[in-house]
């Protein structure tokens, strides 16, 4: 084997963490898998033997790259004012495979992404790297062009405004899902007040229908959701829905006369729903690959 063979295949080791750490910082895994291709291709033009910790050498540069295409991305947002949904990470009810359980690893739901998506560039990699991977400030100062200290208070105003809008899920998949279930038949029958009985009072529904639709519209608050019964009834009647997992969470897709509508992540705390999240732009769907869950 080449020199270039066998970086070649360390590189494929590090590859699922590396997509891992990109997607957290991305919400996309298009762009994700962009942002791991590129540190490849950097990767083969480098002199390895100046590299003493690969691991740290690829989370760092794929780092700067997520920064680089998260500034680039706000510049645009700030164009164009629309916002939305990251991309679902889905995977079987019962079991994930294993790019999926490193990509899931530590996972808060999709909500988390969600939050992550609204922070300033240099917040959410702070995060990112201390929170979720434990890196030591120390290297994440250098990246974020911070001190130790400064990337530090970067982490902690990130993890404040997490901690205060996206709940940590109850743990229990299947509790998540007899929640989810109620919530299912509440919705075929039109029952307003037992919708109203399984919704947080602070719940928050984030639709992102696509360029279409404007992007991401919330609603917030249990009776302003519940009110959306008749399109719940709408969708719960006429679509053939598949239990799944969502980036941790348990979650439906929904078919009608075999095309896939919608992905639906479910947020469950303290027994009740607090945040619903529905992707249904079909550009976006039509690139997720979900032929073996629907199948």
């Amino acid at each position: 084997m080449t020199r270039l063979d066998l970086l070649a295949v360390e590189f494929e080791g590090q590859r699922p963490h590396l997509k891992s750490v990109a997607y957290r910082m991305l919400g996309s895994l298009t762009e994700a898998d962009d942002a791991v291709q590129e540190a490849w291709l950097r990767l083969a033009r480098t002199d390895t033997g100046e590299i003493g910790n690969l691991p740290g050498w690829l989370t760092t540069v794929v780092s700067r790259l997520c920064l680089d295409m998260l500034r680039t991305r706000t510049a645009r947002r700030e164009e164009s004012l629309e916002v939305h949904l990251p991309d679902p990470v889905v995977g079987r009810d019962d079991a994930t495979d294993p790019e999926q359980q490193v990509l899931l690893a530590d996972s808060l739901g999709l909500a988390l992404q969600v939050v992550l998506a609204e922070l300033a560039p240099p917040e959410r990699l702070a995060f990112v790297l201390h929170d979720i991977f434990g890196l030591p400030f120390e290297q994440i100062a250098p990246i974020v062009d911070r001190t130790p200290v400064a990337a530090k208070k970067l982490a902690s105003r990130a993890r404040q405004r997490i901690r205060a809008a996206a709940p940590s899920p109850d743990s229990d998949p299947g509790g998540q899902r007899r929640v989810i279930d109620a919530f299912q038949r509440a919705a075929r029958d039109g029952d307003f007040d037992a919708l109203l009985s399984i919704l947080d009072p602070d719940v928050v529904l984030g639709v992102d229908g696509g360029v279409l639709t404007g992007g991401l519209q919330i609603l917030r608050g249990a009776a302003t959701v519940a009110a959306q019964a008749a399109n719940f009834q709408r969708m719960a009647t006429a679509a053939v829905a598949y239990p799944v997992r969502i980036n941790g969470t348990s979650g439906l897709i929904n078919t009608i006369d075999g095309e896939l509508r919608s992905v639906t992540s479910f947020t469950v705390t303290g027994g009740r729903i607090v945040g619903i999240q529905i992707l249904s732009d079909p550009e976006r769907l039509s690139r997720l690959e979900l032929a073996e869950l629907i199948g």
